[in-house]
């Protein structure tokens, strides 16, 4: 199983999706061991600085190489919420010295996730809603009316470049603002469409 993600996917005016869509699309990896489905997160112990990104997460359902755009959405089979987490100063330490940075991304509990619904639920996949609240406060809010590429775009973009295989996940970018760093003790919270998905804390 692969997790892959998109980096920068977000806008907040819509207005400015059309000259973003003309940038080029960042993706990374996350290892399988980075994922947490619906548990407690252990506080990663080598970083003071974790940065939480509330993202909607698609599953593969069906193998595809070099998948159209137009039919892309037909490899969807399911969609959760998740967080990407980044320990930012692990990262900006790589980013110095021109090093990867897949423990910045792909370190355990890295990937906290949600149960996943079947695609048929959402009639819509350009207008979905999702949020996080962390300690009750509202910290990300948006849709994927605001995203730059949307679920087809990345699909085939990724599958030009690597078989797409049942079981694969993608993060699909977080909302242009509310990113922010994370505490232990801290209790996140994510919804889509105002049902509460995934309900976790930092240890």
């Amino acid at each position: 199983m692969k997790i892959l993600g998109i980096g920068s996917n977000y806008v907040i005016d819509q207005k400015e999706i059309e000259e973003r869509r003309k940038g080029k699309k960042f993706i990374f990896s996350k290892p399988e061991t980075a994922l947490a489905v619906n548990c407690d997160v252990k506080y990663p112990s080598f970083t003071n600085q974790l940065v939480y990104e509330v993202e909607l997460v698609i599953k593969i359902g069906k193998k595809g190489k070099d998948i159209s755009v137009e039919n892309a959405n037909d490899y969807i089979s399911e969609i959760a919420v998740g967080i990407d987490y980044t320990a930012k100063d692990v990262l900006n330490d790589y980013r110095e010295r021109k090093h990867p940075w897949e423990f910045a991304k792909g370190f355990d509990g890295a990937a906290p996730i949600s149960n996943f619904k079947p695609v048929s639920n959402f009639p819509d996949l350009n207008n979905i809603n999702f949020d996080l609240k962390i300690n009750g406060e509202q910290k990300q809010k948006s849709s994927t009316a605001f995203m730059i590429n949307n679920f087809a775009d990345i699909i085939s973009f990724i599958s030009e470049y690597m078989t797409l295989e049942p079981g694969d996940l993608i993060f699909t970018g977080t909302p242009a603002a509310g990113i922010g760093e994370i505490q232990k003790g801290d209790r996140l919270q994510c919804s889509i469409e105002d049902e509460l998905l995934l309900d976790f804390k930092m240890i």
